[in-house]
Parts: structure tokens; C-alpha cells; sequence
């Protein structure tokens, strides 16, 4: 298992069943295109899909919401590239991406629990915590090397 997730040689070789590679994909695209809604819209996403109030905050306070949805936002972005690159050459790394995944949406959502905001509504991302941590895992189990899966970089 070791050398599953970490592998002595990092290459484009995956092994896991082509589902993984396909949901990976899938949350890639949505991670680089969540990243950038935080960067350039003008609220960074905080009151327009989050629920925040922002109309409710000082100036001061609301812009500082928005920066820090815009840093959350950069930060994202790196993670959905160092995925897209996972993903075009080094596909061996996939299920420690996933792991990664599942462990990145584990901490929001104890972030969350340890540290509550108020919105007027459920945010997508408080639900997308409960979707992509078990879809995560399910999907590191399926990415695992298993007799007669690889797909190569160039086959799939």
C-alpha cells in the first residue's frame, strides 16, 4: 500500500479502475473553476453563493471577507492545478491526490464546526464537505492499483 500511495517512481502510469480517473477529472475542473469564481467575482462568492452577509458588515469588515475569500481562493486554484497536472502527467499520484482531498474537506469541515459563521442559507460548500469526503475516499479505494488496470498516460 505504500508504494501505492507513494510511489518509488512518480510517471503518467495509472493502475486504478478509469472511474477515478474520470471523477478526478470532474472535481479538477470544478476546484479550478470554484478558485476563480473566489478571485474575480466582485463579492469573491461570500454573500452571492455563501450566504454571507456582507451588506450586514462595516466596509471595513466586508472587504476584508473578500480578500479572504480571495486568498481562499489562490489557494485553491495551486491545489486544482497541482490536480490538473496530476492528472495530464503524473496520473501515479492520483490516489495520494485523493487523499489529499479527502483530508482537505475533513479539516473545512471541522474548521467549520470549530469556528461557525453565519449565513442566511446553507452554503454549497458546507454541503459539498459531506459529498466529497466519502466520494474522495471511494473514489482513492478505485484508484488503487489492481490486476490488469493500468492505463497509461497516453491510452485513456
Amino acid at each position: 500500500m505504500k508504494t501505492t500511495i507513494f510511489p518509488e517512481k512518480i510517471d503518467n502510469h495509472y493502475h486504478g479502475k478509469r472511474i477515478a480517473l474520470w471523477v478526478f477529472a470532474v472535481v479538477t475542473v470544478v476546484t479550478i473553476a470554484r478558485s476563480l469564481v473566489h478571485i474575480i467575482a466582485a463579492d469573491g462568492g461570500a454573500q452571492s453563493i455563501a450566504t454571507i452577509p456582507l451588506d450586514t458588515f462595516t466596509a471595513a469588515g466586508a472587504r476584508t471577507v473578500v480578500l479572504m475569500f480571495a486568498y481562499w481562493g489562490i489557494s485553491q486554484l495551486l491545489m486544482g492545478l497541482v490536480y490538473l497536472l496530476a492528472l495530464l502527467r503524473y496520473r501515479a499520484m492520483i490516489p495520494l491526490m485523493y487523499l489529499l482531498m479527502a483530508a482537505e474537506y475533513a479539516l473545512r469541515l471541522v474548521a467549520g464546526r470549530l469556528k461557525p459563521i453565519e449565513t442566511a442559507q446553507t452554503a454549497p460548500g458546507a454541503v459539498g464537505n459531506y459529498v466529497l469526503i466519502p466520494l474522495a475516499l471511494v473514489m482513492f479505494w478505485l484508484a488503487l492499483p489492481g490486476k490488469n488496470r493500468r492505463i497509461d498516460g497516453h491510452a485513456s
